[in-house]
């Protein structure tokens, strides 16, 4: 093919409406991640939805640079176009011929590249236009890739499903996506809303099982009488099978909001039969168990050998699948340290300070270092009992733009390294030189980054003597890391325990944290 051929291909092809022009990925976004949840939902998602699925994954599998794999999904969303009633096939298929083209012309297989410019403009020609035609199934296409890509695209997700409603404003699959996306906004969303497109969506499509348990969870975040309703809903959307994923793992959410967690880790694990590396729902099932451990350790429930038996399977259980976390996506936010934490309160110190070096060896955003910080300062604090590293990272988390609410547990730990020192010499000079610290944070507001901490590094030594701290290097102490960037927190637990004065229980026994709460006292 001439030059001149390729140039006209160039022209033509950023007019197609696919997702090659919907400006779909950036250099941010983790390929992995939305990849592992695409695929689920090819291999399990509702017949209805295969095409878009298909679509969307042989984009995904074009940046991973896998062509021919890309053809593959291509050539079944063509399939399941076709068994589609006739006009409507037709009108999604301008989306998938558009997407071959594009990955044709990245083949530089341009004949092929051309032959379906040439079907796309045949059949737009039937609509009076060249290469693009406005209509709502399109809109709803591109709805749910952007819903489907993250959350930074969920606005533009809600404004596609809103357009296509204005051309057919009781298609059932417009209304689901419409009240999916109001649903994931959260907050951004007036609940009022949701719940009527909720029950609307519902209406349109009877036999959509995840959209009952989307409606229970956002009636359970809004008032307590809807609770009966709630359950009727989800189990409701339980006793219909075959189960997608999907629903499992939304009816697993609603049960653990409950406080019913056994029942919440059945339903995860029964999905994880399907998928048995889907890196959420083994994050999801850790994160139960770290709460029944929670439940544990408020309660003090751990008086006879069976319960110390119980407690050491339940975090023999969370330990499982959080390593299984880190070993499938090592880039989830705070893997590693959620792993790291749990092996601190089983005693075992150097797998824990395996996975927090690891988690520093990263680049993390600003937020996520700062919890980082928290936490291995906790560690030192709480499991190494010492003082000085301990120190030097809480100031690291408090010299970082990050969440007024961690900064407020990093002042709180502070403020019992002080007390505890004073209390058993009345003239340390850490104790107080955080005294002092403290007292100027709280007459001058929370402190800003780069403010706090300078003149205290002379009373704590040098802290990359610490073997203790970054391991080999000693280079990660936080001076070197990103914090230009903004990031969201996921999961954690113990900085808030410690923060409100709660004990990590020790399986070894040893309980530490307690022991230097009351020498405090």
């Amino acid at each position: 093919m001439s030059e001149i051929t390729k140039h006209s291909l160039e022209n033509i092809l950023p007019q197609l409406k696919c997702h090659f022009t919907w400006n779909l990925y950036d250099e941010e976004s983790s390929l992995q991640d939305l990849e592992d949840r695409v695929r689920d939902q090819v291999e399990f998602l509702n017949t209805e939805f295969k095409t878009i699925m298909y679509n969307l994954f042989a984009y995904v599998k074009h940046l991973r640079g896998q062509h021919e794999v890309a053809l593959e999904y291509l050539q079944r969303a063509e399939e399941f176009n076709q068994q589609q009633q006739a006009h409507q096939g037709k009108i999604r298929s301008l989306v998938t011929w558009g997407n071959y083209a594009w990955i044709y012309y990245h083949m530089g297989r341009f004949p092929e590249a051309q032959a379906y410019i040439n079907k796309v403009e045949n059949l737009c020609k039937t609509f009076a236009s060249s290469y693009r035609i406005e209509c709502p199934e399109i809109d709803c296409e591109e709805g749910w890739a952007l819903l489907k890509w993250g959350e930074k695209y969920y606005e533009r997700a809600k404004e596609c499903f809103e357009k296509a409603l204005e051309g057919k404003p009781t298609n059932p699959e417009f209304s689901l996506g419409l009240a999916i996306t109001l649903y994931r906004l959260g907050d951004e969303a007036r609940t009022e809303n949701t719940i009527h497109l909720l029950r609307q969506a519902i209406q349109l499509n009877p036999n959509n099982q995840y959209v009952n348990v989307l409606l229970a969870l956002t009636l359970q975040k809004v008032r307590n009488k809807a609770e009966v309703e709630g359950d009727k809903l989800v189990e409701k959307a339980l006793k219909k099978t075959p189960c997608p994923t999907d629903v499992l793992c939304s009816a697993a959410k609603y049960y653990r909001n409950k406080g019913s967690l056994d029942t919440a880790i059945e339903l995860l694990k029964k999905a994880l039969e399907s998928v048995p590396n889907n890196v959420y729902q083994h994050l999801q099932i850790g994160c139960c168990y770290r709460a029944k451990i929670r439940q544990i350790q408020r309660s003090r429930k751990c008086t006879t050998n069976e319960d110390e038996e119980k407690l050491r399977e339940i975090l023999k259980n969370a330990v499982d699948h959080f390593k299984k976390v880190v070993e499938l996506n090592v880039n989830l936010p705070r893997a590693c340290s959620d792993l790291a934490c749990l092996y601190a309160i089983t005693g075992q110190y150097d797998e824990a300070e395996y996975y927090f070096q690891k988690e520093f060896s990263r680049d993390l955003p600003p937020a996520e270092r700062q919890v980082l910080h928290l936490r291995y300062g906790n560690f030192q604090q709480y499991q190494r009992l010492c003082d000085a590293t301990a120190i030097h990272h809480y100031l690291e988390g408090l010299n970082i733009h990050g969440s007024l609410t961690e900064k407020g547990k990093l002042i709180i730990n502070l403020r019992r390294i002080a007390n505890k020192r004073l209390s058993e010499n009345a003239s340390d000079a850490v104790g107080w030189q955080l005294s002092r610290f403290i007292h100027e944070l709280n007459r001058k507001g929370v402190p800003t980054a780069g403010s706090p901490g300078r003149g205290l590094g002379g009373l704590m030594g040098n802290p990359a003597s610490d073997p203790g701290r970054f391991g080999p290097s000693g280079s990660l102490d936080g001076k070197g890391s990103n914090d230009t960037s903004e990031g969201k927190g996921g999961t954690h637990y113990p900085e808030e325990q410690k923060a409100r004065g709660r004990p990590s229980y020790q399986v070894s026994g040893l309980q530490r944290e307690e022991e230097g709460k009351k020498k405090e006292k």
